[in-house]
């Protein structure tokens, strides 16, 4: 079952149980409001925007681009768009040519995204790898936040290392085995962890 607010409640109170440094840090955030985005098209480009840039500079780009694709992020609206018109949205000529690669594989059927849902969690990392621009911790962030997977710890993500190299002592940020061996009781909701981690950053 993807994230709902039940899951999330459910995740919750088993990190609370298993790791007593995660109770500690839900017990100051309080509940996980973690929501999954419905535009899988939409959210892998705003993934492939936000790469090597600030929060706020990716989501004025996506704004941009948005209103020169007449509202809406999608594969028809994108192939309308000239080259120039997308790079005066404030786009990189290789992130532009991630987005065309993205739009071509999902127009032309070889990317169909309705059908990610049905795939494991491997899977969906494998399809999604294929389209330029896209690696592992950007499918991890479709997985976690469009597919609504609980069971995802993305260990190449810097915010989590930091958190876990914060919260849990160690004197530098961990490799990904040791990141498993911390999560390990987290299963089956590591997003949840990894959600919490973050906020703990905040």
């Amino acid at each position: 079952m993807p994230i709902d607010r039940q899951i999330c409640a459910e995740g919750a109170r088993h990190l609370r149980r298993v790791d007593p440094t995660l109770a500690e840090v839900i017990g100051k955030i309080g509940p996980c409001t973690l929501r999954v985005r419905r535009d899988r098209f939409a959210s892998l480009t705003q993934s492939i925007l936000s790469q090597q840039v600030s929060t706020q500079a990716a989501a004025t780009i996506g704004r941009r681009l948005a209103t020169a694709a007449g509202g809406r992020i999608c594969p028809e609206a994108l192939a309308g768009l000239t080259d120039e018109e997308i790079r005066g949205a404030g786009v990189s000529p290789q992130k532009l040519r991630y987005i065309r690669d993205l739009s071509d594989r999902t127009a032309d059927g070889r990317l169909q995204l309705s059908r990610l849902g049905h795939l494991s969690d491997a899977r969906v990392i494998e399809t999604l790898t294929c389209v330029k621009g896209i690696g592992v911790w950007t499918a991890q962030m479709f997985l976690i936040f469009v597919l609504g997977r609980t069971d995802i710890l993305p260990c190449g993500d810097l915010g989590v290392q930091n958190a876990m190299q914060q919260l849990y002592g160690l004197a530098e940020r961990p490799p990904p085995p040791e990141m498993e061996a911390i999560a390990a009781l987290w299963h089956p909701y590591a997003s949840i962890g990894s959600w919490y981690c973050w906020r703990s950053l905040d």
